[in-house]
């Protein structure tokens, strides 16, 4: 399956001229910028007292399952660091959760998923994936509210953790540093592993395209644990999927899909049909962006080390600085982090990082 992307389908949502021709989506179409646009993963969270006022006495859940509160942080956010995009607030997990799979956030352990999936009657007993994409309604509605609070020129980016990534917390019951019930169960049951990841990748192609017809005018896919594996190992189990998920998006809509420590990967990644690649702290930016087809095929986004905002400023912005050399100024270039901010993370910080990129950046 093709999809067109962003380059060559046009402005097929009929987005509004002063959205169509912010900065934000101007780079996804690698168009020349007046300054480079940066927006912060995980820009809403716990380093904001403003989050943090908001989350007191309600679980992680709640407020994603919140859309007046979701909302609010997400919009809090994008105006307080004026960056040049919005993200919804919300979670990577809650599409598991619809798919039947207990979520729980446990403080000081992350997220845990009860009923870890083992074996293929496990998969087969989950949910039906339209019903489970129907039942995540609350992230659409958070969506809704957020575009009438944003400012004319700025964008709202919806996003869903990826095929592999999802597979593998459903595996392990949560986080993992070996992976080792995955990719046992990815050797030892092929049939069970395509069916699982077919099974997730049927949730996300509605869930992603109901975010679209919220509002968000572009999607980012979260491959967070992809790097762990080899490249044969991805094309064999993991492409076909990520190829299919993306194809299915509303075309028109730019896909931005990133992985973390992916640089041996992020060719592969970039053919399954990313507008944009996303980049992380540890892979060479300029050097991916040309493995990838350079900026007359892709964008590229990222990829400053988020452990910078909690050193000094002068270190912090001279980083930055390097990052902009590595894009060259050449379009395309969507300034980020190379993964989220940080809870300890000063948010002077993180507000002075983007007023040194748009000053810097300035044409």
């Amino acid at each position: 399956m093709s999809r067109p992307g962003i380059r060559a389908a046009g402005n097929v949502l009929n987005l509004k001229p002063e959205l169509w021709d912010s900065h934000f989506l101007r780079a996804c179409r690698g168009e020349a910028t007046k300054r480079t646009p940066v927006w912060l993963m995980r820009q809403a969270g716990r380093y904001m007292q403003h989050y943090r006022g908001i989350r007191s006495g309600r679980s992680f859940l709640d407020l994603c399952k919140d859309p007046a509160l979701a909302s609010e942080v997400t919009l809090y956010a994008r105006e307080w660091l004026d960056v040049d995009a919005a993200i919804i607030f919300s979670d990577i997990l809650v599409v598991l959760e619809a798919l039947g799979l207990p979520l729980t956030f446990a403080t000081g352990d992350g997220p845990v998923l009860g009923k870890p999936i083992r074996d293929g009657a496990a998969v087969v007993a989950l949910r039906d994936p339209l019903t489970a994409a129907k039942d995540l309604g609350y992230v659409h509605e958070a969506i809704r509210r957020t575009v009438t609070g944003l400012p004319a020129d700025i964008p709202l980016i919806g996003f869903c953790g990826a095929p592999y990534t999802l597979a593998a917390y459903a595996i392990e019951g949560g986080s993992s540093r070996q992976f080792a019930h995955t990719k046992t169960f990815m050797y030892r049951d092929g049939g069970a592993w395509n069916a699982l990841l077919a099974r997730i990748t049927a949730a996300l192609i509605p869930y992603l395209n109901a975010q679209i017809a919220a509002g968000t005018s572009c999607v980012q896919v979260f491959d967070s644990w992809v790097g762990h594996l080899t490249r044969a190992d991805f094309i064999e189990f993991v492409q076909p999927h990520l190829r299919t998920l993306v194809a299915g998006i509303t075309p028109g809509v730019p896909v931005i899909l990133f992985g973390t420590e992916t640089s041996h990967l992020s060719d592969l990644i970039a053919a399954c049909g990313a507008d944009v690649i996303g980049v992380d702290t540890t892979t060479d930016l300029s050097a991916t962006w040309e493995r990838c087809g350079g900026p007359t095929r892709i964008a590229v986004q990222g990829n400053l080390d988020p452990c910078l905002l909690l050193g000094p400023r002068e270190r912090l912005l001279k980083a930055a600085d390097v990052v902009l050399a590595a894009a060259g100024g050449r379009p395309g270039h969507i300034f980020n982090l190379g993964h989220g901010v940080l809870k300890e993370t000063d948010p002077e910080q993180a507000k002075a990082l983007v007023q040194h990129v748009h000053a810097r950046t300035t044409r």
